[in-house]
């Protein structure tokens, strides 16, 4: 991860009073506004931030792996479902199926992924801070302040 980018993820989590102030700040924000206002700093963050900078998400923690995404990946890897699921994934403690190592097993040196065309619905979307209804979103928001720093830049310009 390049120093600059470690340097937003640190800085964000070092103050946890802030953060609290921050996370109630955004929990009083009208429904009605919530998704622009993510939406606006999402799209303005994401013109500085590349994640090939950091890939973070993808050394640290896994996505949820749903049905659809085990066929399509254990197709596209030409392995059975069974043989996908022994290799690369365990079940959690709410019962979803994550990959069993860190960092991800697909993720190249370069922080590309192998599987970048048919990767998981979770990593398409991560971190979530372009998505409908961000106001039921929320704490996933703040768990996901720990691992990436452009949301904690999208939170920063949303609170400042």
């Amino acid at each position: 991860m390049k120093q600059e980018l470690k340097e937003i993820l640190n800085d964000f989590n070092k103050d946890k009073a802030k953060e609290k102030i921050a996370f109630k700040a955004i929990s009083k924000i009208k429904k009605k506004s919530i998704d622009r206002i993510f939406h606006d700093a999402h799209e303005s963050v994401f013109k500085k931030i590349n994640c090939l900078d950091c890939a973070n998400c993808c050394k640290t923690t896994s996505p949820f792996f749903r049905e659809t995404d085990i066929k399509r990946l254990s197709k596209h890897l030409k392995v059975k479902t069974v043989q996908f699921i022994d290799e690369y994934l365990k079940i959690d403690s709410d019962n979803d199926y994550v990959l069993k190592t860190s960092p991800c097993s697909f993720l190249n040196e370069d922080n590309t992924c192998q599987v970048y065309e048919v990767r998981p619905l979770a990593c398409k979307g991560y971190p979530h801070t372009d998505r409908k209804n961000m106001h039921q979103l929320i704490i996933l928001t703040k768990r996901n302040t720990e691992v990436c720093p452009a949301v904690c830049e999208i939170v920063n310009r949303i609170t400042s």
